[in-house]
C-alpha cells in the first residue's frame, strides 16, 4: 500500500502514455525544491517540457552545467512577475529577455506546462556544430530550481471548483529532449564505459553518450582525429552544407601506426599537409618516414612500403669513407653505394684498386710501377698471368639470409684516381660554343660513375645516367648503363678521368653498330655543376642547331 502511495523522482521519467497518472512530489511544506538531471557524458540539449500536477511555480529558474556540476549558468528565468522576483525584464514585453511570465500562471491548477527551447531567439544558430551553438546546447547537467509555490485561486460562480490545495510541488512529467554530442561525425551512440542503467518502470527512449565515430575521427565525442589521420586540423562537420570535413590520413609509407598534426609543417606546406609520423619503424625516418635511417639504404627491388625496404649498409669499416650525413653512415641511403677511400675498390670497399697497394685506414696508395703491384707489399709484378687477387681479411656484415648478392662483376675495380705521378690527363675547358658544336657530339649526358673494370683489351665504366641533354640515334634512358673509354696512357689509366662516386657531364659519340657510348680524347668530360649543365644546354639549343 505504501508503494502505491509513493511519488519518487522516477515517476517524472516514465512514459506519459503508458503511465499517465504517476507523479513526483516534494516534501510537504517544502518552500523550495531542486530537480537535477546528471548525464553520463556531454550531450546536446534541445528542449524541456515539465508538466505539473500542482499549480506551476510563481518563480523558478532553469540552469545548465558544462563541467559536470562544478559551475552553473541560467538558461531561463520563469516568474509571474519577472521584475519583482528576479529584477529582470519580461520577454512578453521585450523579445529575447532572460525571464518570461508565459508559463507562471496558476491556471490550469493541474496539468500546466513549462516549455523551453534551447535554440529559441536570440539563440538560433544556422550551424548546429559551430562554437556558438556548442556554447548554447552542450550540457553535462540540467537542473530546475523551484523557488516559490503559488495556490490555485478561487473561480467565479458557475465554474468547476478548484482541486484541493497542495502544500508541495508536484510534477507529472519531466521530459528532456536532445542528442548525443558528436560534432556531426556519428550516426548513433552507445553507453559510455561504466554506464549503469536506471531500472524503473516505463523508462523509455534513452539516448547514450559515447559516439560511434566515422569520417576518420575518434574520441567519446569524435572531437579529434584517429591516430593515423592527423594530416589536416580536426574540424567539426559543416551543419549548414552537410560537408563531413573528414580527417585526412598521414603519408607514412606504411612505416608508422600514429601521427600528429604540426602547425609549423602545415604552414610550411602552404596549408596542404601538417601530419608528422610518430616513431617511424623498419629503419626509416623523416616527417613521412620517407627515407632510410643512416646506416641503411633503399632496396629498389622492394616497394618502399615493404617492411624490408631499408637494408643495412654492407660497407667495410676500414675501406669505406663516411658520407657527410652523420656519424656511422657508410653508404648512400638511396641505393647502397659504398664510397671508398682513395685507391680502394670492391662492392664493400674491401680491397685495393688495381695499381694500388697497402689497404688500411687511409685507403690504398699508388704502385710505383706501371699497371700492377702486390696489393699487400707494393712489390712490382710482371707478366699477365700473375695472380693479383689478394684479399684483405674478410668482413662479414649483418645481412638478411634472403638478401641477394651484390650485382658487381668479378674483375678488380679500376679507377683513374688522381694521385701525383699516377695519372696525367689534359684538363678540358668549355670554350667557344662553335668549337663545341664543331665536335658534332651525338650524345650529352649527366652521369654518376659507379665503378670501372679492366677487361684487358679495353675498359668498361658502369654509370648511372641521371639526365639526357642530347641523344641522336641510340635510345638513351635514365638509369644504369656502361661507357666504353678508348684512350689509355702508359701508366694504366683511362683518359678522360672518371672517378667512382662523382658526377660528370659527358659529351661523346655513339657507336651505332655496337650500340655503345664511347668516351675518348675527343670527348668532353667535366665534373658536373648546375651552371655547367645550363650553359651546355643553352649552347645545344642556340648554337648547335
Amino acid at each position: 500500500a505504501r508503494a502505491a502511495l509513493a511519488h519518487p523522482p522516477a515517476a517524472m521519467a516514465d512514459s506519459p502514455f503508458r503511465r499517465p497518472r504517476t507523479w513526483w512530489q516534494s516534501a510537504r511544506s517544502a518552500a523550495q525544491e531542486t530537480i537535477r538531471l546528471d548525464l553520463e557524458a556531454a550531450f546536446y540539449f534541445t528542449h524541456l517540457i515539465v508538466v505539473f500536477k500542482s499549480p506551476r511555480p510563481a518563480a523558478m529558474v532553469l540552469e545548465r552545467s558544462q563541467d559536470f556540476g562544478t559551475t552553473w549558468r541560467p538558461y531561463k528565468y520563469f516568474a509571474a512577475n519577472c521584475s519583482a522576483a528576479f529584477g529582470l525584464e519580461d520577454d512578453v514585453e521585450r523579445r529575447g529577455a532572460a525571464c518570461t511570465s508565459r508559463y507562471s500562471s496558476p491556471f490550469p491548477c493541474t496539468g500546466g506546462e513549462v516549455i523551453y527551447r534551447a535554440l529559441s531567439p536570440p539563440f538560433a544558430a544556422e550551424d548546429p556544430y559551430s562554437a556558438a551553438a556548442q556554447e548554447q546546447l552542450r550540457i553535462t547537467n540540467l537542473r530546475v530550481r523551484l523557488l516559490k509555490r503559488q495556490p490555485c485561486p478561487c473561480r467565479a460562480e458557475g465554474r468547476p471548483p478548484p482541486p484541493p490545495q497542495l502544500l508541495h510541488f508536484a510534477v507529472y512529467d519531466f521530459i528532456v529532449k536532445g542528442s548525443c554530442f558528436c560534432n556531426g561525425h556519428a550516426d548513433h551512440c552507445v553507453p559510455v564505459d561504466g554506464f549503469r542503467p536506471v531500472k524503473a518502470a516505463g523508462v523509455f527512449h534513452v539516448v547514450h553518450g559515447k559516439c560511434m565515430c566515422k569520417h576518420n575521427t575518434a574520441g567519446a565525442h569524435c572531437q579529434h582525429c584517429a591516430p593515423l589521420y592527423n594530416d589536416r586540423p580536426w574540424q567539426a562537420a559543416d551543419g549548414k552544407t552537410g560537408a563531413p570535413r573528414e580527417c585526412q590520413s598521414c603519408k607514412c609509407n606504411g612505416h608508422a601506426d600514429t601521427c600528429h598534426f604540426d602547425m609549423d609543417a602545415w604552414l610550411a606546406s602552404g596549408n596542404r599537409s601538417g601530419g608528422v609520423c610518430d616513431n617511424c619503424q623498419h629503419n626509416t625516418e623523416g616527417q613521412h618516414c620517407q627515407r632510410c635511417k643512416p646506416g641503411f639504404y633503399r632496396d629498389l627491388r622492394r616497394p618502399f612500403s615493404a617492411p624490408d625496404a631499408c637494408k643495412p649498409c654492407a660497407c667495410h669499416p676500414v675501406g669505406s669513407a663516411t658520407l657527410p650525413l652523420g656519424p656511422g653512415t657508410f653508404c648512400d641511403p638511396s641505393n647502397g653505394d659504398c664510397p671508398c677511400k682513395p685507391g680502394v675498390a670492391g662492392p664493400r670497399c674491401d680491397r685495393c684498386l688495381l695499381g694500388y697497394w697497402g689497404f688500411g685506414p687511409y685507403g690504398c696508395q699508388p704502385c710505383d710501377c706501371a699497371r700492377r703491384c702486390d696489393p699487400i707489399t707494393g712489390d712490382c709484378l710482371r707478366g699477365a698471368d700473375v695472380d693479383w687477387h689478394h684479399e684483405v681479411p674478410s668482413f662479414q656484415p649483418v645481412l638478411n639470409d634472403s638478401e641477394p648478392a651484390w650485382g658487381w662483376e668479378d674483375e678488380q675495380g679500376f679507377s683513374a684516381l688522381r694521385h701525383s705521378g699516377k695519372c696525367e690527363c689534359k684538363e678540358q675547358v668549355l670554350g667557344n660554343p662553335k668549337a663545341f658544336c664543331g665536335m658534332k657530339y651525338t650524345y650529352v649526358i649527366k652521369t654518376k660513375i659507379l665503378s670501372a673494370h679492366d677487361k684487358g683489351s679495353h675498359a668498361e665504366v658502369n654509370v648511372k645516367i641521371k639526365k639526357v641533354l642530347k641523344s641522336t640515334k641510340l635510345k638513351i634512358l635514365r638509369g644504369k648503363r656502361t661507357l666504353y673509354p678508348e684512350s689509355w696512357t702508359n701508366r694504366g689509366c683511362t683518359c678522360p678521368i672518371l672517378n667512382p662516386g662523382l658526377e660528370y657531364l659527358v659529351a661523346g659519340h655513339e657507336d651505332v653498330r655496337t650500340g655503345r657510348l664511347v668516351v675518348n680524347m675527343k670527348s668532353f668530360v667535366q665534373q658536373w655543376k648546375s651552371a655547367l649543365g645550363r650553359k651546355v644546354l643553352e649552347i645545344l639549343k642556340r648554337d648547335c642547331n
